[in-house]
């Protein structure tokens, strides 16, 4: 439904971005040594921040991205800040609230920041989406109870922050994913939900 609230001509881009965060949980998520995955993030690092400088490897979601995200003022090294925050579930054992507050920076305010860049505006919601976006869907994918409670309960402080004020025009499209991630954790009807969403992208609150 994100997906589609953006214009069409930015729909391939914006894409490509939420690819690469699929790309990155999936490496966490098939990690088993943590000195393995910390190697593979490592890796796209290195490739995220050559993107700025050099042609992409032969490899097709960095190709996508270089020719995607980067002409819209997205770059390399702005991406691979959201490395940090992957990393940040591997080395930690369990997964603490100094883990959960680097991620939902790193990896959350990462991602809303490119994707705020791609729609052409700025707003300080974005920050606090990204943060309660990246930890809702985290604790959806947590087996250990405790750290998905710690998950779900600062997802829901940042959300709370994240609509607090009126969303832009502009950055509704992104504004769409953090309220869905905080209308999931609701016990609304759906039909209240639906009617949710409608409201916020014809008023941004």
């Amino acid at each position: 439904m994100a997906l589609l609230a953006v214009s069409r001509a930015m729909r391939p881009a914006m894409a490509a971005l939420f690819a690469l965060d699929a790309r990155l949980a999936d490496i966490v998520r098939t990690t088993r040594e943590p000195l393995v995955g910390q190697m593979r993030l490592t890796w796209w690092h290195d490739a995220l921040t050559r993107l700025d400088d050099a042609p992409a490897p032969a490899e097709p979601l960095l190709r996508e991205l270089q020719r995607l995200l980067l002409p819209q003022g997205v770059s390399g090294a702005l991406l691979a800040t959201m490395i940090d925050g992957w990393e940040a579930l591997i080395v930690a054992d369990p997964i603490d609230a100094a883990a959960l507050d680097t991620h939902a920076r790193a990896r959350g305010e990462g991602l809303f920041a490119a994707a705020g860049r791609l729609l052409g505006g700025d707003s300080p919601l974005l920050a606090p989406a990204g943060r309660g976006w990246a930890l809702a869907d985290l604790a959806a994918h947590l087996s250990d109870r405790d750290s998905a409670t710690r998950a779900a309960d600062s997802a829901g402080e940042a959300l709370a922050d994240a609509f607090s004020g009126t969303w832009p025009r502009t950055l509704r499209p992104v504004g769409l994913s953090a309220l869905i991630a905080k209308l999931d954790r609701s016990d609304l009807a759906p039909i209240v939900k639906a009617l949710k969403v409608g409201a916020f992208r014809m008023t941004g609150r």
